[in-house]
């Protein structure tokens, strides 16, 4: 049995979706004066306040060094603050500040309209396959 074409591949598939998502929404944040690095932690400390900087890096796929800088440039926005952590001192615990939220809410429309272009020609049954697929190859992974 001859091996599947390249471009044809799952994983080359997933990649090059990711790298066109990726565009796409770089483009729509730079609207908002935004990176994705930044989205992901304004994302994250909504979700979970009080991150640290190490576990917001793992969360944007970047490194320590990295998130440091991106943390820094949302605290000069006054997007986030940051404070000591009660148990250990060298860690400085990050949460979004009201303006944080605003910013994070008109990010939130920008990604949408995003995955909705990217989603636009799915059914909400192919939608939900989509999701539960891509989760089962995370899971797999993962293990």
């Amino acid at each position: 049995m001859a091996a599947p074409n390249s471009t044809g591949r799952p994983g080359y598939l997933l990649k090059r979706a990711q790298g066109v998502l990726n565009a796409a929404l770089t483009g729509e944040l730079r609207e908002h004066g935004v990176t994705i690095p930044q989205y992901a932690v304004l994302t994250a400390l909504d979700e979970e306040p009080g991150l640290s900087n190490a576990d917001l890096a793992r969360r944007a796929f970047v490194t320590p060094q990295t998130m440091n800088q991106v943390l820094r440039d949302l605290e000069q926005r006054r997007w986030v603050s940051r404070r000591p952590h009660p148990g250990h001192g060298r860690i400085l615990q990050a949460e979004l500040t009201a303006d944080g939220r605003e910013a994070l809410e008109a990010c939130h429309g920008a990604a949408d309209a995003v995955e909705d272009r990217m989603l636009a020609a799915l059914s909400p049954a192919q939608r939900e396959q989509l999701s539960t697929a891509l989760r089962s190859c995370i899971e797999s992974l993962a293990e």
